[in-house]
């Protein structure tokens, strides 16, 4: 396997930052995790500038627009359009200017995933567009076009090497039929797991790049992630399920990365210490019967999820605690 494009002891976040100063948010990020930074996120600005708003401005030929139930297929590109594709350009404009003179060495950027995307974007006649085979086959294809287009213009303007998240938190309802119907009476059938494989490696396989999917669900589909080729697997690990332990244990067995969301993603009603944010995860190292080395070659600390609703103050304090999870994962504190 190709060598890892972040350091060992990185740290990294998960995407979005409370604010909407894009200059601001880049120079925090940087700042705080220069091993594998990330270009924000800030939803706060409204339309266009969420995950799903973002990913769609990536879309190639296939504008959507913003009607009372949320995201639809447009016949043309419109303002909504517009907007989204100008938050994006915006962000990236920050981040290459927040970069200089010395930009680093990797950077990490987040779009939907291909189910979460398609779960959350309306057909014309109002049902969700993974409902549609040729529809779901069009949008997943315009998205791994898309995203590659990305990629490579990160990859010219900041001269790192692009690393891709795949956001799929709507992935497990997907997987278990748990998205309503558009009446609200019923729900949409359950993918079959071969199927959302499929799927989901048809962008993981067209994109240039390093490719990790995040699901902070607590049993995160981690077998059918791996299986459909993603370099590493990102998760809440404060959150686990217990019965996940041995997809993860067969994840670090095949050395797959795991992303182990561990630092409050908004502000902790109570003090967290360094080692009270890093225990569950060399508690899950010797619960599983691994050295706890591999946390510093196979294991990357997050957040456990996005930080928009996060203070400011919290923002930088949480980030400099993970990177220095990071740091611990690298080298354990001998009373540990």
């Amino acid at each position: 396997m190709d060598a890892l494009p972040w350091s060992a002891g990185a740290a990294t976040g998960i995407g979005s930052l409370p604010g909407t100063d894009p200059l601001e948010a880049a120079r925090i990020v940087l700042g705080e995790l220069p091993d594998l930074p990330h270009l924000p996120e800030l939803p706060a600005r409204g339309v266009g500038a969420d995950m799903i708003g973002r990913t769609a401005a990536l879309l190639v030929d296939l504008p959507v627009e913003v009607v009372p139930s949320g995201y639809r297929t447009a016949a043309h590109p419109g303002k909504d359009h517009r907007r989204a594709v100008d938050h994006l350009r915006r962000d990236l404009d920050a981040f290459e200017e927040a970069a200089e003179p010395v930009p680093p060495p990797v950077v990490k950027v987040q779009v939907a995933g291909p189910w979460t995307l398609t779960a959350s974007v309306e057909l014309a006649r109002g049902h969700r567009v993974l409902t549609d085979k040729g529809a779901l086959r069009e949008f997943t294809e315009s998205l791994a076009e898309g995203l590659g287009r990305h990629v490579a213009e990160v990859a010219r303007r900041t001269g790192a090497k692009v690393v891709v998240q795949l956001d799929e938190p709507a992935l497990p309802a997907v997987l278990r039929g748990l998205l309503p119907t558009p009446s609200k009476l019923g729900t949409v059938a359950a993918v079959p797991e071969p199927n959302a494989r499929a799927v989901l490696q048809t962008v993981i396989d067209a994109v240039d790049a390093d490719v990790i999917v995040h699901c902070c669900a607590p049993k995160p589909p981690v077998a059918l992630i791996r299986g459909a080729g993603a370099r590493a697997v990102s998760f809440d690990l404060t959150v686990l399920d217990e019965s996940m332990w041995d997809e993860i244990g067969e994840a670090w067995e095949d050395k797959t990365q795991l992303f182990l969301g561990l630092t409050p993603s908004t502000d902790p009603a109570a003090p967290v210490t360094l080692r009270s944010l890093a225990q569950p995860a060399f508690d899950l190292v010797d619960r599983l019967g691994f050295p706890r080395t591999i946390l510093g070659t196979h294991a990357v600390p997050t957040p456990t999820c996005g930080m928009a609703g996060a203070s400011g103050k919290w923002v930088r304090r949480a980030l400099s605690l993970t990177r220095d999870v990071g740091k611990a994962f690298l080298e354990p504190p001998e009373e540990w």
